[in-house]
């Protein structure tokens, strides 16, 4: 059903940052105008994800350009729940960010760079065009850039030089891709390219062209070997950009590639097994890399590798259960994530620093806040019945249903490595007698933060805690619409057939 209203979410996010542009001079009219603006398109995306459950894939061709020659923008149910999900990250680090970051950096822009972040995940979930991906990737790539250098500090600038090196050779990468995809089938049209690549004679050059595409997604979403610029960047900024960080960007790759293998390049035997061998090596080298960490930023970074392992041995795997478990396990993991990040800065607030060596004795001062923390935690373990158990039972059930047995034996390997981490994270922040620490005269403690500002960062702990709750006790309806997706993907007809018409 062709629908203009499906950019809204895109569109929505680019008239804030004008807004907050208007209001560079006040620091409070910028808070309350991404906060409210926040909540509205949570709102306006939520009614997005019903609207195509209700009524099947939403469509939008720009300028009246029927596909494949013009831009299309399709809200499918994949397209609409990552959308949904990128609204309410945003508005949890949105109000974190009210009570988190520096007056300083909110006056080089902050909140208006944040929203085009925000704007360019929109618009790469909803784009129906792989060269409309690219540029929408190219702003989430500039965008970062910023966050992570607005401040100045040399652990920053060190940061973002490894991180936007990376990210650009993808892009070069991915743009290739693209000029040979286009050499092929003179298409770009995401539908389109779905029945011409099909129908292409020479696989060796699909596979060599579906591999690019696999590396410029790979090092994106960091993928083994290719992932060393993320624990070296994410652990840099502010935990309010750490935690969009650590929740989103790295998801934007595996979204490209669900659909990408999916609707263009279905993997063959010789695909599905390079995908399987990155899966189990990501796992393990994400894992073994947060076990020898001490900074919690840093292990929660490597811990974003391990399980980015589990959701490609979904694609791998390439059944509809095994690509479901994905789909579940990235809806949880897009919200712990963020969420623990946030956990993260609140736990500096109260210390004045991310060293385990030097943390101890927070469930004995703060026993509250302490038991809040868990929830994401233990969310992120897969303790059953939390949200990380359900995505990780439906991979491993799709991997026994293929025979795959070495996938199943990384999974639970590196779900007993999370379990060690977070164990023995628990075990030295939360239960051990902590050292006194001086003060530093540089940090602004949590006590002496006005309280809107405490409120402001417990309160968006405490939100994604609450969504986190809901996925785990509410697996079925999670569960349910993960199975209707992965079918969708599986089976791509509908999608074509809303993009090209009969």
């Amino acid at each position: 059903m062709n629908n203009p209203y499906i950019v809204l979410p895109v569109i929505f996010q680019l008239l804030i940052a004008i807004l907050l542009m208007f209001s560079w001079s006040s620091k409070n009219i910028q808070k309350l105008i991404s906060v409210t603006g926040s909540i509205i398109a949570l709102i306006i995306s939520l009614l997005l994800l019903i609207k195509v459950d209700n009524e099947g894939i939403q469509i939008m061709q720009a300028g009246g350009w029927a596909a494949p020659f013009g831009i299309t923008f399709v809200a499918d149910s994949f397209s609409a729940l990552l959308v949904l999900l990128t609204a309410i990250a945003g508005l949890a680090v949105s109000v974190y960010s009210v009570g988190s970051v520096r007056n300083a950096r909110i006056k080089f822009g902050y909140f208006p760079i944040f929203h085009l972040l925000i704007m360019g995940l929109s618009g790469a979930f909803l784009t129906g065009d792989l060269f409309n991906l690219y540029v929408w990737f190219e702003i989430i790539i500039i965008s970062s850039f910023v966050l992570l250098t607005i401040g100045g500090e040399k652990a920053q600038i060190e940061g973002a030089i490894k991180y936007v090196t990376m990210n650009l050779l993808a892009s070069v990468i991915f743009l290739t891709a693209i000029a040979i995809l286009y050499g092929l089938t003179g298409s770009l049209n995401m539908a389109d390219l779905s029945l011409r690549v099909a129908e292409i004679e020479n696989r060796g050059l699909v596979n060599v062209t579906a591999i690019l595409f696999l590396v410029g997604f790979g090092i994106k979403s960091a993928v083994f070997p290719l992932y060393f610029w993320l624990p070296a960047s994410y652990h840099t900024p502010p935990p309010a950009i750490s935690a969009i960080f650590g929740g989103l960007l790295t998801k934007v790759g595996v979204y490209a590639m669900l659909r990408v293998f999916t609707l263009i390049f279905v993997p063959d035997t010789f695909l599905s097994t390079v995908i399987m061998v990155l899966a189990i090596f990501t796992i393990l080298s994400g894992g073994i890399g947060a076990l020898i960490q001490n900074n919690i930023r840093k292990i929660f970074s490597y811990l974003i590798i391990c399980h980015i392992g589990f959701m490609l041995a979904g694609l791998g795997v390439y059944s509809s259960l095994a690509i479901a478990g994905t789909i579940f396990y990235l809806v949880h993991d897009i919200i712990v994530k963020t969420n623990l990040f946030m956990v993260s800065g609140l736990i500096f607030k109260f210390k004045g620093t991310y060293s385990m060596r030097l943390l101890g004795g927070f469930y004995k001062e703060h026993p509250k806040l302490s038991l809040l923390m868990a929830v994401p935690l233990f969310s992120l373990v897969g303790i059953p019945p939390l949200s990380g158990f359900w995505g990780k039972l439906l991979l491993i059930q799709g991997a026994l249903d293929q025979s795959n047995i070495l996938v199943v034996a990384f999974i639970i390997l590196g779900s007993f490595l999370t379990l060690f981490v977070i164990a023995r994270m628990w075990s030295e922040v939360f239960w051990k007698d902590g050292p006194e620490l001086p003060e530093k005269k540089h940090i602004k403690y949590f006590n002496a933060l006005k309280p809107l500002k405490r409120r402001a960062m417990i309160g968006s702990v405490f939100f994604l805690s609450i969504i986190s709750l809901g996925i785990g006790f509410g697996a079925e309806w999670v569960m349910r619409l993960s199975i209707k997706i992965a079918e969708n993907l599986m089976d791509p007809t509908l999608y074509i057939h809303a993009v090209l018409g009969n």
